[in-house]
């Protein structure tokens, strides 16, 4: 399903680590943006579980970041990039339930360690790269049916 716009349209968030407050603002933007312009329900589903999944890694473990978007008539892109301390182990990072979140950021539900797994399940192409001690940045691509 090709959308019927003629150009990308472009979005991005600031993202603040640390500030639970303000989790889920970009997916739920992210969301009501591509459900204005029609985008499947599946599509849709699958686009805010990701964004959703970015932002509580950045706001558990960086300082900030950012969270662009980039939707086009047959898909959307979504990329996280963040100053963070980096990922050592990205393989081991990738493995369901693979968590290095404190134990306090646990307690409050968060850390389970499906969040890279997440993102990568509802992305069609999934590309990551971090630097340890500088940061890391996720790329996400969901094509439109």
């Amino acid at each position: 399903m090709a959308l019927n716009i003629n150009e990308t349209i472009e979005g991005s968030f600031q993202l603040v680590g640390g500030n639970f407050a303000t989790a889920g603002e970009a997916s739920a933007q992210l969301k009501h943006t591509l459900e204005g312009l029609g985008v499947d329900e599946g599509i849709i589903r699958r686009a805010a579980i990701a964004t959703f999944e970015a932002e509580m890694n950045v706001i558990i473990y960086t300082a900030a970041g950012w969270l662009h978007y980039y939707i086009s008539p047959d898909h959307i892109k979504i990329k996280i990039v963040d100053m963070g301390p980096g990922i050592e182990n990205i393989e081991l990072a990738m493995q369901e339930g693979y968590s290095t979140a404190p134990d306090w950021v646990r307690e409050m539900g968060w850390g389970a360690g499906m969040g890279l797994p997440n993102m990568k399940k509802n992305s069609d192409e999934f590309k990551i790269d971090s630097v340890v001690g500088e940061g890391t940045t996720v790329e996400m691509k969901i094509n439109f049916p």
